[in-house]
């Protein structure tokens, strides 16, 4: 199609896609007060991409397999108590992403384009990168949607998911498996660094006037592909660094969207799923 041929087309259509898996996801994300757990997977993907390249494997591959490697490492040390999540999750995100710095460092007979990884560059992205992010981002939407009653249930409260037989450890593990493969799929978006700030930002905005948890995660996608427009336009006319620019207009909207209350004393109630 005559709309891919043009780079910076194929940008916003990459990002579009991206944005509208990223919104309900980053829901849970903002419900469940894991921001630093989503920090602790995308370090960890610079880990996973250093292991693909020292064993052959496919990028994707290695990525996925380490940040679910994190995931299980966090959960079995979790049952151990004998440290808190906090600081678990901020051993193994410095930890992971140390060690994927230092053996990228160290391989020098391949050449890795770390500011790209790092800060993602969303202007290189192809037809067959287009591809994965729709294809990918509707097995994340998919699954997320079957599993949305229990991942709700477990992050409003754990107890009465268990009393319904929801299994609430099922479903963290899910969400784990989803977060990883949006990472998977967002590293040459807005690269490692820039995946939480995606997906955090637009939930975070949304849970502002959202009513219901389903209309916090549309509204969240919503401003996820409006913050996409606009720091690509943004990116174009200013010439800044695209995944930061990004981020940047999803943040502007943030500040934008607090006006109302501080001007008007608006009274919406957010909507809250807290996990207690």
């Amino acid at each position: 199609m005559a709309i891919f041929d043009d780079f910076f087309m194929r940008a916003l259509v990459a990002g579009i896609g991206f944005a509208l898996v990223t919104g309900p996801l980053g829901c849970f994300i903002v419900w469940r007060r894991m921001a630093y757990f989503g920090d602790t997977m995308a370090h960890s993907a610079l880990l996973g991409v250093a292991l693909s390249f020292v064993f052959n494997l496919n990028l994707m591959v290695g990525v996925i397999a380490v940040a679910l490697m994190v995931s299980v490492a966090l959960l079995v040390l979790e049952k151990r108590q004998s440290l808190s999540a906090d600081a678990l999750l901020g051993i193994l995100s410095h930890s992971t992403l140390a060690l994927g710095l230092v053996i990228v460092s160290i391989m020098s007979s391949v050449r890795i384009d770390l500011m790209g990884l790092l800060f993602g560059d969303i202007l290189a992205v192809t037809t067959a990168d287009i591809q994965m992010v729709y294809g990918l981002g509707a097995i994340v939407l998919a699954v997320l949607i079957f599993f949305w009653r229990p991942l709700v249930a477990a992050t409003v409260n754990v107890e009465l998911a268990q009393a319904e037989n929801m299994k609430p450890q099922r479903s963290r593990f899910v969400l784990m498996i989803l977060l990883a493969l949006l990472i998977a799929i967002a590293m040459k978006i807005v690269g490692i660094l820039l995946i939480t700030a995606l997906l955090i930002i637009p939930a975070a905005t949304a849970r502002r006037f959202a009513l219901t948890p389903e209309i916090m995660a549309v509204l969240a996608s919503v401003l996820g592909v409006v913050a996409v427009i606009g720091g690509l336009y943004g990116s174009l006319h200013y010439d800044t660094p695209s995944g930061p620019s990004i981020v940047v207009a999803a943040l502007v909207i943030f500040l934008i969207s607090l006006v109302p209350k501080n001007l008007f004393g608006a009274k919406n109630q957010p909507v809250e799923a807290r996990h207690d």
